[in-house]
């Protein structure tokens, strides 16, 4: 797939600092050996590291040899990320000695190392739940500024090369926001948008999704959609957003024409933004499933620092993709 393939050669360019909290899984490992193998980032580890060199020899991994491994119940700069996060949480409650245990979890390390400069990106969620990866992430390294949520994108490669970029579209929100609002929908959209440009290289098209086309339904879902395609402009002026937009008007550039003519955007989508996470959530599976695209995701945004969640059914694959795209993410950040 060429996107992942200039993803690599710009990984292998500029090798970022990946932490990954879950050193000592299979698949996570796996990926890790072949990442560091390819020279593609620089790999750390969190873990025992007796049970993670034990578990690199049973799988035959010759590379993580080269990879950081950091053991958080015997890390040298314990005290000090213990201080770091007292003095970032105590104002909400947050004690020393509560401090002094938390950095033993690698999730919270993981984030206290991002927050210090150790590191440029995490990535997780392979035995863990989404929230217990988000939670430190928001405690820690907080949201982009004038953002206030967090959102899930995921890359949907189809065999339709007539829709979005030649079969590729960008969608949103497919794992955070169960129901967002008005303003919580546009920060989705402009973060997405973001997303496209710097995973993809390409300039965003954004369609707000709804039933409803340009007041071809009353209802106010509708209502939330239009107000939020409002403010994504006013936010992001240097992007191409319109909405509201049926799918089929978004992507078909037919009807594009005949339901909203002189629209730069319908017809000619790259990056659907769905009203809920319910929405999401079901239409890239169905895609996915039914349609037999490939996902890739979910690709979190919003975070001050790249933070990636993964599915617990994902493939090593799976995990070298995600990688690859939290170096992405690290390098957009420093621009």
């Amino acid at each position: 797939m060429e996107i992942l393939e200039k993803l690599l050669a710009r990984a292998k360019a500029n090798p970022q600092r990946i932490v990954l909290p879950e050193g000592d899984e299979s698949r996570t490992l796996q990926a890790a050996d072949i990442i560091l193998q390819d020279a593609a980032a620089d790999i750390y580890l969190l873990g025992n590291p007796v049970k993670i060199n034990a578990l690199a020899n049973e799988l035959g991994l010759n590379n993580i040899v080269k990879a950081h491994i950091i053991d958080p119940e015997n890390n040298p700069k314990s005290a000090f990320y213990a201080n770091l996060l007292y003095e970032l949480r105590k104002n909400k409650g947050m004690t020393l000695e509560v401090a002094t245990e938390k950095v033993k979890d690698p999730l919270y390390l993981a984030c206290l190392m991002i927050k210090n400069g150790d590191a440029d990106g995490e990535l997780a969620g392979a035995r863990s739940t989404t929230g217990n990866v988000l939670r430190p992430a928001l405690q820690i390294i907080k949201t982009l500024p004038g953002i206030s949520v967090v959102s899930g994108a995921c890359m949907l490669f189809t065999k339709e090369k007539q829709y979005g970029e030649d079969g590729l579209v960008m969608v949103a929100d497919m794992a955070v926001m169960p129901n967002p609002s008005a303003s919580e929908l546009a920060q989705i959209a402009v973060c997405t948008g973001q997303t496209m440009r710097n995973l993809v290289g390409l300039e965003p098209r954004i369609a707000m999704l709804s039933f409803s086309t340009k007041g071809s339904a009353s209802h106010e879902f509708v209502d939330k959609v239009v107000e939020a395609t409002a403010l994504a402009q006013k936010m992001a002026p240097d992007m191409e957003i319109d909405g509201e937009l049926q799918a089929d008007a978004a992507l078909v550039a037919a009807v594009g024409e005949i339901k909203c003519p002189g629209s730069h955007v319908a017809g000619h989508a790259n990056t659907l933004v769905c009203p809920t996470l319910e929405v999401g959530n079901i239409a890239y599976k169905l895609v996915q499933r039914l349609g037999g695209a490939e996902a890739i995701g979910p690709i979190l945004q919003g975070i001050a620092a790249p933070v990636n969640d993964l599915s617990r059914g994902c493939s090593v694959s799976d995990v070298v993709k995600m990688i690859l795209i939290t170096s992405a993410q690290a390098m957009a950040a420093k621009k």
